[in-house]
């Protein structure tokens, strides 16, 4: 298969030959590894019981899917990904915002992948053949891993796309097959060990547990959504269609893993640490199959994470190619991962990693999806890639390629969110006005969202979408 020579420019509609189904199944089998299973581990390591961390991970992943999949329509219309499109809004140099949202979002879910990923492989090796779990263990192991992911990154789309259909069946077999070796001994109460509710209390508990186990899935894809829609072609496939296609893939992709994950927790008596007591529980006949979902899970699962990472860093420095920009990439996120397992525990980094990326990166969903809703889906996909050829001019072109509008609400809802949020070892002033309650993704939302509509008030549609639309109208009278 060759290597795929698109960046972030735009897709000719003869190579958008994807479809629904490749949707889901990308949704699907890239997010059925231990880097997305981990997440249901932390209701549990938060003090919650069975069914409290059950209903959170449900809830916010319902609620984070329907905030997040109408992104995907954008780059049907465009072409082109995410954080490029985001120029409409935020001017083709603004949308640097979203690139870089983007690349730290994939950086740091790459990162937590393999580290996770990783940490398993050992463990399990170490059952299987007495392998030591020493520094070096994990550096060869996290080191193997990583050089897999970047070989199905740099190759692209078509690569990830064949791996991810392999996984929806070979990760969905092997989580059933977990299913059955860990049964025997699941419980439902609370874990000891975790010290009662992290929080003090039931409710401010659980809402943190819905923010950084459920909403932060799919708030994880407000960037990667348009790297696969733009291989999809809206003269094939309707909007509804990959809307459905969206959700579903979403749903499946981040509940079916999560909720194994939250199983396997009870299950493995796993409060203040997941991989150790997952791979000492497992029994003798399941050690290889842990082994093959940690490995080759892990792999399906950042390598599309490296691969937006390849594409954002693309947009952000046009002369590098999307392969050097990937490559670039994997060495910053393999550090990452050694620092992470040095330097951190597991739950404090996972923790305060997507609640502060989700407070920063709302805001710039909330005010691309209005823009997306003002210009009712028309783009003008040549003017979004004008920073790309490095030129100047066009009808996004704002203010010196800044929408100063856009970007000066993304940054007050980013500031509101990080002064909201209430992680381990910070707590925003904010939080006094809600009750101790984490409510930043929603704060960040609603201020970013609501400034944005303020200052662009009376703009119901943008000028591209004016232009474009008056556009076909002449052409039909012509016609």
């Amino acid at each position: 298969m060759p290597m795929e020579q698109r960046g972030v420019d735009t897709i000719p509609d003869e190579e958008r030959t994807s479809g629904p189904r490749d949707l889901v199944s990308i949704l699907l089998g890239s997010n059925l590894c231990l880097g997305v299973i981990v997440f249901g581990w932390l209701p549990p390591s938060f003090g919650l019981g069975w069914w409290a961390s059950v209903s959170s991970v449900l809830v916010g992943t319902l609620v984070g899917t329907a905030f997040t999949a109408p992104l995907a329509l954008i780059s049907l219309r465009t072409a082109t990904n995410l954080s490029t499109s985001s120029g409409a809004q935020f001017g083709v140099r603004g949308r640097l915002v979203g690139s870089v949202v983007g690349l730290l979002l994939a950086l740091g879910y790459t990162a937590l992948t393999v580290w996770i990923g990783g940490d398993v492989t050992v463990a399990v090796l170490g059952r299987m053949s007495g392998l030591p779990a020493g520094d070096l263990s994990y550096a060869v192991v996290y080191g193997l891993l990583a050089a897999a992911t970047v070989a199905g990154a740099v190759y692209g789309y078509r690569v990830l796309l064949a791996m991810s259909r392999i996984l929806a069946v070979g990760m969905t077999a092997l989580l059933l097959l977990g299913v059955v070796a860990y049964a025997p001994g699941f419980t439902t109460g609370a874990l000891e060990g975790t010290g009662g509710h992290l929080l003090g209390g039931f409710w401010p508990t659980w809402l943190l547990a819905a923010v950084a186990a459920g909403l932060s899935g799919p708030v994880a894809f407000i960037t990667l959504l348009g790297d696969y829609t733009r291989y999809i072609s809206p003269a094939r496939h309707s909007s509804r269609t990959v809307l459905r296609a969206t959700w579903l893939g979403l749903l499946l992709g981040l509940l079916v893993p999560q909720l194994f994950g939250t199983f396997t927790s009870y299950a493995a008596r796993a409060a203040l640490d997941y991989a150790g007591p997952l791979a000492a529980s497992a029994p003798g006949w399941y050690l290889l199959p842990l082994l093959i979902a940690a490995s080759a899970g892990s792999v399906g699962n950042a390598g599309l994470m490296l691969y937006s990472m390849g594409l954002d860093l693309d947009a952000i420095l046009p002369r590098l190619s999307r392969a050097r920009a990937t490559c670039v990439v994997a060495v910053v996120a393999t550090a990452s991962v050694f620092a992470g397992h040095w330097f951190s525990d597991t739950q404090s980094a996972m923790t305060s990693f997507v609640l502060l990326l989700t407070a920063i990166g709302t805001p710039w969903a909330v005010i691309t999806l209005i823009g997306f809703v003002r210009c009712r889906g028309v783009y003008d996909s040549d003017a979004l890639q004008v920073f790309n050829r490095r030129s100047r001019g066009g009808v996004y072109w704002f203010r010196g390629g800044w929408n100063i509008a856009a970007a000066v609400s993304w940054a007050l809802g980013a500031l509101v969110g990080v002064l909201a949020v209430a992680l381990p070892s910070y707590e925003g002033p904010l939080l006094a006005l809600t009750g101790g309650v984490d409510c930043s993704f929603l704060l960040s939302g609603l201020v970013g969202g609501l400034v944005y509509m303020l200052l662009t008030r009376g703009r119901t549609r943008t000028r591209a979408a004016t232009e474009l639309t008056s556009e076909a109208a002449l052409a039909e009278n012509r016609v």
